[in-house]
C-alpha cells in the first residue's frame, strides 16, 4: 500500500509507541492527525514529522467520550476523510488488585477500553459510508495472557480483543480492515506513568521494559499488517510469545509458571 497522502489518526501520539508510529508514517508522506492529552509533547512529535505531507494536532482525553466525539467531528468537517485509525492511547498498571482503589480500576477501563471504543464508534460510520478504511488497535500481549499486577489492565486489553474481533465479523464485507497489534515489552516510558498502589505513579523503569524492543518495531509491524491485510500481529520477544502459547495450549502450566516469573 502507498501511504502517501493517506489520512491517519493516531491516538496517544505524544510519546512512546504513538510517537514512533507518527514518525514512521511521516516518512511515508502520510497526512497525520495526532491526538493525546499533552499539547506540548504533541507539538514536539509534530516537529519530528517533517516528512509528512501534513501534520495536524487534535488534543483528546479518551475518558471524555463527548470530547472525543466532538474532536473527531472537527476532523471530518475540515479534512472529510480518515483513511486509517490507529488506536494507541492507554494507561497501564503496576499494583495488586487489593492495593488499587476502585476509582483507578475504572480509570484504566474508561481509557483503555471504553475510550478506544468511543474513538472507533465516532469514525466507523464514515468508513462504512465510504466502504473503505483501516482500524488498527494496539492492544498488548496482556490481551492474550495474564500476570500479577495487571488485573484491570488485562481486563481492558482482553476486552479490546473481544470487541474488535467481533467488530471484524460484523464489517468483513464492508471494505474495512480491522487489525489488532499485540506488543510485548517495548522500550518506552510507559512504566514511569503506570498506576501503582493507592493510585500513585510508579515513576521508575521496569527491568523488562528497559530490555524491550524498540517502539519502531511496532510501527513497522503495523505497516506490514496493513499491507498484508492481516487480522492480528505480535511484536515481542520469544519468552513473551511462549506465554501466549502456554496460555492457549497448556493453561495449567502457564498458571504455575506465571506465579514465579518477574513481570516488572
Amino acid at each position: 500500500m502507498d501511504f502517501k497522502g493517506k489520512k491517519i489518526l493516531i491516538t496517544g501520539a505524544s510519546s512512546g509507541i504513538g510517537a514512533a508510529v507518527a514518525k514512521h508514517f511521516a516518512t511515508k508522506g502520510a497526512i497525520l492527525f495526532l491526538s493525546g492529552r499533552n499539547l506540548d509533547a504533541l507539538q514536539e512529535v509534530k516537529s519530528n514529522c517533517s516528512q509528512a505531507e501534513e501534520v495536524h494536532i487534535y488534543p483528546m482525553d479518551l475518558s471524555d467520550y463527548d470530547g472525543v466525539a466532538n474532536q473527531i467531528k472537527q476532523i471530518y468537517q475540515v479534512h472529510q476523510v480518515i483513511d486509517i485509525l490507529i488506536n494507541n492511547a492507554g494507561i497501564t498498571q503496576r499494583a495488586l488488585a487489593k492495593d488499587l482503589p476502585f476509582e483507578y480500576d475504572k480509570k484504566i477501563i474508561d481509557v483503555d477500553l471504553l475510550g478506544t471504543i468511543a474513538v472507533t464508534k465516532a469514525v466507523l460510520p464514515h468508513m462504512l459510508d465510504r466502504k473503505s478504511g483501516t482500524i488498527v488497535t494496539i492492544t498488548s500481549l496482556m490481551g492474550k495472557i495474564y500476570t500479577p499486577l495487571r488485573t484491570s489492565y488485562a481486563a481492558a486489553k482482553h476486552g479490546l480483543h473481544g470487541y474488535f474481533d467481533s467488530l471484524r465479523t460484523e464489517i468483513s464485507d464492508e471494505g474495512i480492515q480491522v487489525l489488532l497489534v499485540c506488543p510485548g515489552f517495548i522500550h518506552t516510558n510507559i512504566s514511569y506513568n503506570a498506576i501503582g498502589p493507592q493510585g500513585k505513579k510508579q515513576e521508575k523503569m521496569d527491568e523488562a521494559i528497559q530490555k524491550g524492543l524498540a517502539p519502531e518495531e511496532v510501527a513497522k509491524a503495523i505497516e506490514k499488517g496493513i499491507c498484508n491485510k492481516e487480522e492480528e500481529v505480535y511484536v515481542s520477544g520469544a519468552k513473551e510469545m511462549l506465554g501466549v502459547y502456554l496460555t492457549r495450549f497448556v493453561p495449567s502450566l502457564w498458571s504455575k509458571v506465571v506465579k514465579k516469573i518477574k513481570v516488572t
